[in-house]
């Protein structure tokens, strides 16, 4: 029996259910780290040999680690196959479109892994809870969305979402650190704090948010960010296992016009370089 890979996953989805508890010890942490950002190394030299392209979607509460995971994957890629795309209000100009046109032309191209720090889930969650969408517009959303991502799974480009998730005390402490720090004050804006006064009803739009556009195709994962650094573990673990799955990450072979050059030109012994 065929399976639908487009059928929802998460329809039962509650953040009560993602444990707040998941830490990680520091010297696990660095290894880990090192080791996921080899990986992520691998998965791009890969992309660039065959073509691949994929997008990875970050949502999460603010302060909830979002950038610093970014910043992990941003330095294990190179510039010219990685993009990161941080997605906030729509200028005048995009306000005229249907809000999805200003995503195009950030899709990745061949060979291409592109963030977005916020996204298109932006019409369901800030959009619906603050009122800058009408209850149809927010409400039709989820199946313009799950359509939009099926057709790029349809067209072969490899999809991540992540959540990030902590509780309201952790992100209070946090912010109170932001203002405490002057290099990190910029972060915090009156819209952050404001918005605290609705947690509620942005928990009840990310619930509905994961129940209605998880398919198998394009999953949810709801990352613990309790502890920033097992959240930021566990969100590049589900990277790396999404971008490489099937994929053979064996180094290229080394291409051997390009050795004979280098023999001729920079005076090497090839058997210095030479893949054993």
């Amino acid at each position: 029996m065929k399976v639908d890979e487009n059928r929802l996953v998460n329809e039962e989805f509650s953040l009560a259910a993602v444990d707040l508890s998941e830490r990680i010890e520091e010297d696990a942490y660095a290894a880990e780290e090192a080791r996921l950002q080899t990986e992520l190394k691998r998965i791009q030299q890969a992309y660039l040999h065959i073509g691949e392209r994929a997008i990875v979607v970050f949502e999460g509460w603010d302060a909830a680690g979002k950038g610093g995971t970014i910043r992990r994957m941003a330095g294990a890629m190179d510039p010219r196959g990685f993009k990161v795309w941080p997605i906030g209000a729509p200028s005048p100009a995009e306000q005229r479109h249907h809000y999805l046109h200003r995503f195009w032309s950030r899709l990745p191209g061949n060979g291409e892994i592109v963030v977005f720090d916020r996204s298109w889930y932006g019409r369901v969650l800030v959009e619906r809870v603050e009122g800058f969408a009408a209850e149809a517009e927010w409400r039709r959303a989820y199946g313009e969305i799950v359509a939009f991502e099926r057709m790029l799974r349809d067209d072969g480009v490899r999809i991540v979402k992540v959540f990030l998730h902590l509780s309201q005390k952790e992100q209070r402490k946090r912010f109170i650190e932001r203002l405490r720090d002057p290099l990190k004050r910029w972060k915090l804006s009156y819209e952050d704090l404001r918005n605290r006064e609705k947690w509620p009803h942005y928990e009840a739009a990310v619930e509905d948010m994961i129940r209605r556009t998880s398919t198998a195709r394009a999953p949810w994962t709801a990352i613990s960010s309790e502890q920033k650094k097992s959240g930021r573990i566990k969100a590049l673990a589900t990277i790396v296992e999404t971008l490489s799955h099937g994929l053979d990450l064996s180094p290229r072979p080394l291409d051997l016009g390009l050795l004979e050059q280098a023999e001729s030109r920079l005076g090497i012994d090839p058997r210095d370089v030479v893949d054993s």
